[in-house]
């Protein structure tokens, strides 16, 4: 069974940085591309970044770009978001997702097939 668990969210300051980490479970997921996605409070989810099955392509929101870096350790099933520069519209609950079907990732979530529970970042001001 595949399983997604995210964690290292909490609460940061405005201009502070922090990482989160999805480790993947339950098959081997270096043939597949992973992402993060978040939610603020009423509204949608939306895509914040993915990375190719190899690691060596990454997308990235325009709203995110330049501050926050995917990457991934094949080796530990982990995918990881370091997140510089935070500001208080960054709050939200951050989601991994990977795709169980192809290496290139996007910014669509109907893409990807597995979904972590989820962890909360709140960026205060």
């Amino acid at each position: 069974q595949v399983q997604l668990v995210e964690s290292g969210g909490g609460l940061v300051q405005a201009g502070g940085s922090t990482r989160l980490s999805c480790a993947a479970s339950g098959r081997t997921f270096s043939s597949d591309a992973m992402a993060w996605f978040r939610q603020a409070p009423g509204k949608e989810r939306e895509f914040v970044a993915s990375i190719h099955g190899s690691g060596g392509t990454t997308n990235y929101a325009d709203s995110v770009k330049g501050r926050f870096t995917i990457s991934r350790d094949n080796a530990k099933n982990t995918v990881y978001l370091q997140m510089n520069s935070l500001k208080p519209e960054d709050t939200a609950v951050y989601y991994c997702a990977a795709s169980l079907l192809f290496e290139s990732g996007n910014g669509v979530a109907a893409f990807y097939r597995a979904w972590g529970q989820g962890t909360q970042v709140t960026v205060s001001s």
